[in-house]
């Protein structure tokens, strides 16, 4: 373990509420901030901070604690780097996963703690597309559809509508008139949206939707001619040869065939007990096979017989 002391040598520090400076000490206590691991030793900080009484008497705030910049910050248990760490962890991994990798950076903390920080992250500022792409999403399969809108070139969502509505589509078009490609499948609702809203945006078709379209029209275009392809098929098709001889024993199945053989010897075996005088409850137990089994074997004149269908 590495146990460092530290303390603020500043004459004053600033008033997180009004922003007025006081030099005015109320009193001290020790912090003790959770850090990462240095040359795989934990870190334990010992901060001495001391809490300042505000001089501006029309603050509604009377004291207040110092913060080490880059270090600490109000109600925190872990440094920055740590919090840091952690935040990017969770956004990686999640919660549950995100605490396992946590334990080897000898940070132990929960799944919602992770969770937390990750929430607690500032929302990012999506920046202004120029191509986006418009697709449905499923809040309720089959009942309730929204819509997402995506910038392409980033490949990252910009927003979520609360419906597939042409109206709703082009109501959020219009508030981006930047937007020079709309790249949407082939809904009407998404066409009069994207008309709509934004006029002299260009619109094209996604690659899967194209794909999809063309596989459904060939698809289409077969059915129809499935008559003809049938014909066609059956005048192309050179006559089978002739079947080959089925063995001396009468049976399609050859000798070396592995469940020709295993049934030939089960049935053999069943027919053997049953000539002398065993019951099919008897020959169940010995065999070690099911009732029914017996009951298909014993019933057989042939073991060719049991083959048809196979």
């Amino acid at each position: 373990m590495i146990r460092v002391g530290l303390r603020c040598r500043t004459a004053g520090a600033r008033c997180p509420r009004c922003g007025s400076w006081s030099g005015r000490v109320h009193g001290t206590y020790l912090r003790f901030p959770a850090d990462l691991l240095v040359a795989g030793r934990r870190v334990v900080l010992r901060l001495r901070v001391r809490r300042f009484t505000c001089e501006n008497v029309s603050c509604g705030r009377r004291t207040f604690v110092e913060q080490v910049a880059g270090l600490t910050r109000r109600h925190s248990q872990r440094t920055e780097r740590m919090r840091s760490m952690l935040a990017e962890v969770g956004l990686a991994l999640a919660g549950r996963a995100g605490t396992r990798l946590a334990d080897v950076f000898g940070a132990g903390v929960s799944r919602n703690t992770v969770l937390r920080l990750v929430d607690a992250l500032p929302e990012p500022q999506p920046q202004v597309p120029r191509v986006v792409g418009v697709d449905e999403y499923a809040m309720r399969r089959g009942r309730v559809y929204g819509t997402v809108l995506v910038d392409v070139e980033t490949r990252r969502p910009v927003d979520l509508l609360s419906d597939r509505e042409a109206g709703t589509v082009a109501a959020w078009l219009a508030e981006h008139p930047e937007i020079e490609v709309v790249c949407r499948d082939r809904a009407p609702f998404f066409a009069e949206g994207a008309s709509i809203g934004a006029p002299t945006a260009v619109q094209v078709a996604d690659r899967f939707h194209l794909w999809r379209n063309l596989s459904e029209a060939a698809e289409r275009c077969v059915s129809r001619h499935r008559s003809y392809l049938r014909g066609i098929f059956a005048e192309s098709v050179p006559e089978k040869p002739p079947a080959p001889a089925p063995a001396e024993s009468g049976s399609p199945w050859l000798t070396g065939h592995r469940f020709a053989d295993r049934t030939r010897a089960k049935h053999t075996a069943v027919h053997a007990l049953l000539a002398v005088g065993h019951s099919r409850r008897s020959i169940q137990r010995q065999l070690g096979m099911t009732y029914r089994s017996v009951q298909l074997l014993a019933a057989a004149a042939r073991p060719e017989d049991l083959f048809q269908g196979q």
